[in-house]
């Protein structure tokens, strides 16, 4: 393996760290959405919990960030949806160029995100309040867009990264020897 990907490949446990991160991000906002959801369901049937107005708002917020991040979560695992119907009949070469193509695309796309997402939070995010939190920002409504934009980022150097190098490094395949 040439010295710069062995150099290059130190990198990884920063992109483990982003990874569980993430992960473990949209796992608390799942159960801060169970949990209040369960909260919503039961201030309306048993009369002495309030049923309060914020939490359909809040709920609403909290799977915006879920959605986006764990589109995120996917592209470091490779599982977004993708079309494979004539990956058998292209030469791996043509393949392995295919891959960094959709990187760039994603790559474009995740600076979008962060730019243009920055832009609506700040400014018109900057402007609202909800409507039944008038001391919370509607900024926390528009801020998922471009952090997730940066998971994307971050996720993306590392897909890019690994299909660039499989032009170099030869594969190991499961019995350990060398795939031709």
């Amino acid at each position: 393996m040439p010295a710069i990907f062995e150099k290059l490949d130190r990198v990884k446990p920063v992109y483990d760290a982003v990874y569980h991160f993430t992960a473990v991000l949209c796992k608390l906002l799942l159960i801060a959405d169970i949990l209040i959801v369960s909260f919503q369901v039961a201030g309306r049937y048993i009369p002495f919990i309030p049923d309060p107005s914020w939490t359909e708002q809040v709920v609403l917020t909290l799977m915006a960030y879920m959605a986006v991040l764990s589109a995120a979560l996917a592209i470091r695992r490779g599982a977004h949806i993708r079309m494979t119907a004539f990956d058998r009949y292209l030469p791996k070469q043509l393949l392995k160029i295919l891959d960094i193509l959709a990187d760039v695309a994603i790559f474009v796309l995740a600076i979008i995100m962060i730019t243009v997402g920055w832009r609506y939070a700040k400014d018109i995010g900057g402007k609202g309040f909800y409507e039944s939190m008038p001391w919370l920002s509607r900024f926390w409504m528009y801020f998922p867009v471009p952090l997730a934009g940066v998971a994307m980022l971050v996720f993306e150097i590392e897909a890019l990264y690994t299909h660039v190098k499989s032009f170099f490094v030869k594969e190991e395949n499961k019995e350990g020897g060398e795939e031709k």
